[in-house]
């Protein structure tokens, strides 16, 4: 499943990229007139028009004797995708584990388990609150769609100029934090000099001793 989203995103597959990508947008977008079961059930009867006319199709070719009774489905449905006992095991342990991870970071925030953490998480939360007045969460889930489906394109087509980019931004980083550590260690007071060592008296007194 990930290897598919990863052949998804970085659209090494034209065809099927641009079905996914075009169909998610649209329906998306279209969430913001209707309902999403309304918008779900047009979806799949569009689906099945679709296939119902192919399927009619072909059905008339076999009457034909152009086709030999070949489904034009077969391969999907003979695609076993059923769960064995050990992967629905595997897959209900990794949402559990999700979901306590998930609900152990939130009672560690709200209950101030760590004073910075619990900063960060405020500042979030207030950020989100203009976000909230300013857009929608269905824009920006249709706008977190598009970068997905946008960037890595746009990172293999750019790769050596956006590269460039990334070490001018970096040095152009250490060069302000280098300046900000000299200026810092300039005006820093400098420590007090240290008391010079006071003189021994033990030889002095031996010295004595050997003129007696």
């Amino acid at each position: 499943m990930a290897t598919k989203l990863v052949d998804l995103v970085y659209w090494r597959s034209v065809r099927w990229t641009g079905v996914v990508f075009t169909g998610l947008v649209i329906a998306l977008a279209s969430l913001f007139q209707l309902s999403a079961i309304t918008v779900l059930s047009h979806l799949c009867l569009g689906i099945m028009c679709v296939n119902f006319l192919l399927r009619l199709y072909y059905k008339l070719l076999e009457l034909l004797r152009c086709n030999p009774g070949v489904h034009p489905f077969q391969s999907h449905l003979d695609y076993d995708k059923t769960l064995t006992d050990k992967d629905t095991v595997m897959l209900v342990e990794e949402v559990v584990l999700l979901v306590a991870f998930a609900v152990t970071e939130i009672k560690r925030l709200l209950f101030i388990d760590c004073m910075i953490d619990s900063i960060k998480f405020v500042v979030l939360l207030y950020l989100l609150t203009y976000v909230g007045v300013l857009t929608s969460g269905l824009t920006l889930i249709i706008a977190a769609v598009i970068v997905v489906f946008s960037l890595p394109l746009l990172y293999k087509k750019q790769q050596v100029r956006i590269r460039k980019i990334v070490r001018a931004v970096k040095a152009f980083v250490k060069k302000i934090k280098t300046m900000c550590l000299n200026l810092y260690s300039s005006v820093r007071p400098s420590s007090a000099p240290a008391a010079a060592p006071k003189p021994a008296a033990a030889p002095a007194a031996k010295q004595k001793a050997k003129s007696k």
